[in-house]
């Protein structure tokens, strides 16, 4: 059964996307957005109420990579099927924001989990599961996708004296602001409702068990979500959610839950490391070489820093580590590159060639 319908204002459409819209409205084409991705298959809210969508088979062949496919999130064009709840997705229309992450394993891919998203909230829970670097490498990635970051630390109800773990995230956000839940007790759930605004849509991201779903249940008023207990031996949780879903909230705004990540690879990223390292960028200009790397160099101010206490050594050590992650990942990306641009060149001459000889075979 399909869902309740959602006006195109409530799902966040504004003036800005209709004048991107005009001219495939002018084609004959109806926006939507969607909520639900399954392989080809998605779940799309339009003006006339939610619809089944596959992507036609030119979307298909010219989205050269699965993350320029329709994503959770996207604002898409399509055209309704007469007298049935169906739809062809044929273009996805540009991108706001767009999180992504490198696909599990050995492929250098992005994958993009959600799209158009105004607000990241980075959950993570305040037991044995807490881990200040995993804010630092999710909030890279937060930061490159444009989305506004928020640090949540959620599960307040269990622990007694959480000082040291608050500074400890306070450090590893870099002034991203931190906000203390429990969607147990229902403590602080207004700041996180006061963080969204009509028309915007968030998204909440963290491993499993953190409790996602219960914090989107706490906003919505109801349970809409399953949820889980944690195992009590090591705090990990099961995924309770499976896929993406965008979800409509009372008090306006969009959320998009997402099944906990365990495997969070970095995927490309510019000025997402400059903001998730804020604090080194402000030490920057006392380094003693412009263009500091804050690895070798002499006379480096965060180096100093740390040698002086001012910056945790485990975030540095971090620093450094996601760096060659990156530098690694880039690498590779200019390898595939080069590889691709070959195996075009290659089927181009094939082409040639059986062109060729059918010419010289038909003048002889």
């Amino acid at each position: 059964m399909l869902p309740e319908p959602i006006t195109l204002e409530q799902l966040g459409w504004d003036p800005a996307w209709d004048e991107e819209f005009a001219d495939l409205r002018a084609a004959g084409f109806e926006p939507g957005r969607v909520a639900v991705e399954d392989k080809h298959h998605y779940l799309v809210h339009t003006a006339s109420g939610p619809v089944t969508g596959i992507a036609s088979g030119k979307l298909l062949h010219e989205s050269e990579v699965p993350a320029n496919l329709p994503k959770v999130g996207d604002w898409v064009a399509l055209s309704l099927l007469p007298n049935e709840p169906k739809a062809v997705i044929h273009q996805v229309l540009p991108r706001r924001t767009k999180f992504s992450r490198k696909v599990p394993g050995r492929d250098t891919e992005e994958q993009v989990l959600v799209a158009n998203v105004d607000v990241v909230f980075l959950v993570q829970a305040l037991d044995e599961s807490f881990r200040p670097r995993l804010i630092e490498r999710h909030l890279i990635m937060i930061h490159e996708s444009g989305s506004r970051p928020v640090v949540v630390l959620n599960k307040a109800d269990l622990c007694a004296d959480f000082r040291q773990t608050l500074e400890a995230a306070e450090s590893a956000a870099a002034g991203v602001p931190v906000v203390i839940v429990s969607a147990k007790t229902g403590e602080h759930i207004d700041q996180l409702k006061e963080s969204i605004h009509p028309g915007e849509t968030v998204v909440f991201i963290g491993p499993s068990g953190v409790g996602k779903s219960s914090l989107i249940n706490c906003l919505c008023g109801e349970e809409v979500q399953a949820t889980t207990e944690v195992r009590a031996g090591d705090s990990k949780g099961r995924h309770t959610t499976t896929w993406r879903e965008l979800i409509a909230l009372p008090q306006g705004g969009i959320v998009i839950d997402t099944p906990g990540m365990r495997e969070f690879q970095l995927w490309l990223a510019g000025q997402g490391v400059h903001g998730a390292f804020s604090d080194f960028e402000a030490l920057a200009p006392n380094c003693r070489f412009r263009d500091c790397s804050h690895t070798h160099e002499t006379g480096c101010a965060v180096k100093e820093a740390v040698a002086g206490g001012q910056v945790p050594g485990e975030r540095y050590e971090n620093f450094l580590k996601l760096q060659r992650e990156l530098a690694y990942l880039d690498e590779a990306q200019h390898q595939r590159a080069c590889l691709d641009r070959k195996r075009k060149t290659k089927a181009a001459q094939r082409a040639f060639n059986k062109i060729k000889r059918r010419a010289n075979a038909q003048d002889a």
